[in-house]
């Protein structure tokens, strides 16, 4: 692969209570535990990683925007955001960058209006319901798509 071997995570709204936000829904590892073990997995292929998160959507998106700049593809947890956000999955169509979709619980056996993903669309790779583990498979398979 030519070009930056850097990938974007980005975790959205409320992630950063990972742990300790309804541990029997997310478990009880930690937003570091999930940054950790992308970057891992990252590692091992070669690449960096730059981990954000930020319960507020414009940091989210302006990111995003950087990340056409000197990164090779994203994964991301929009959170909450999946559910409602335009603006984010109209960033993530317009930097072009293959996109990695992460849910840490299954949201389709969740609450209805879980169900939507303004997301899936644009994502390449969506990996649901594996809890923090399920980051580093996100990972792997958005790597095989860059290879």
């Amino acid at each position: 692969m030519t070009g930056p071997r850097r990938l974007l995570l980005v975790n959205g709204p409320n992630l950063n209570l990972l742990g300790t936000r309804e541990p029997e829904i997310y478990g009880r590892e930690t937003l570091a535990d999930a940054e950790a073990l992308v970057t891992a997995t990252a590692a091992a292929r070669g690449f960096e990683v730059r981990c954000l998160q930020s319960n507020h959507e414009g940091v989210l998106i302006d990111a995003i925007h950087a990340a056409r700049e000197d990164c090779a593809g994203i994964v991301i947890n929009p959170g909450g955001l999946t559910h409602t956000s335009v603006v984010l999955r109209d960033a993530l169509a317009g930097v072009a960058l293959p996109v990695a979709e992460i849910h840490v619980s299954n949201v389709a056996e969740r609450e209805t209006f879980r169900h939507h993903s303004y997301v899936a669309d644009i994502a390449s790779v969506h990996v649901v319901g594996e809890g923090v583990a399920g980051y580093a498979r996100a990972t792997q398979q958005l790597l095989d798509i860059l290879a």
